[in-house]
């Protein structure tokens, strides 16, 4: 991959700061949505655990990502109060895409407030659902309570998984491997979506013919 997308990269050139700006900006930020946050977060807890690059203990580690997680959704929500609609109409480029978009209405519609925790595991989703909870007006207080939970869960949970994974040698001397499988168990949900999309689409118009 890219060495700006590369997990590892970024951490030994950016280190904790880093880590931090890149989680805030894929939780709310629309030119957010490529970066790599399962991978980095896992990455971290391994490099954590080995003492490379990374010192600091692992609750700070993990309340830190917390804390810059939750507060990038809180971004996201209020980004999509304000400008949520207009977004709706502004034509693709190359950072914006109207299917992104959609695609994260649909999961915020199918999941109600839940969508706010579920879509922390999922990239691309992760990024423009707070933008559509804030354009449809989601209730404050609610989306706070599930943005602090999923942001927890996301945060604390990736980075520790990588921690105590990253003390077994397997796990160590095949770190691409682990990656790799990484963004196939994120990106399944989004493969999986898009295929009943098809078929429910392909379904309506057998109807219609």
């Amino acid at each position: 991959m890219p060495s700006f997308l590369d997990p590892q990269w970024l951490i030994s050139t950016f280190g904790l700061i880093g880590i931090l700006l890149l989680v805030f900006a894929e939780s709310g930020l629309l030119i957010g949505f490529f970066l790599p946050g399962d991978s980095l977060l896992f990455t971290a807890g391994l490099l954590l655990a080995d003492g490379t690059y990374l010192h600091q203990p692992l609750w700070l580690m993990c309340l830190l990502v917390s804390v810059a997680a939750v507060l990038g959704d809180q971004f996201g929500y209020l980004f999509g109060r304000r400008f949520g609609p207009a977004l709706f109409r502004r034509p693709n480029s190359k950072l914006f895409k109207q299917q992104n978009l959609t695609r994260a209405q649909r999961f915020f519609e199918r999941y109600g407030a839940r969508s706010i925790v579920l879509a922390r595991f999922v990239p691309i989703v992760r990024t423009f659902t707070p933008i559509v909870a804030g354009a449809s007006r989601m209730h404050y207080r609610t989306f706070l309570i599930y943005n602090v939970l999923g942001g927890t869960l996301w945060g604390c949970g990736v980075t520790i998984l990588g921690f105590f994974l990253g003390q077994d040698s397997f796990v160590r001397s095949n770190i691409e491997l682990i990656l790799i499988a990484i963004v196939v168990v994120s990106v399944a949900p989004i493969a999986v979506e898009l295929l009943r999309a098809r078929r429910r689409s392909r379904r309506a118009e057998a109807e219609l013919h």
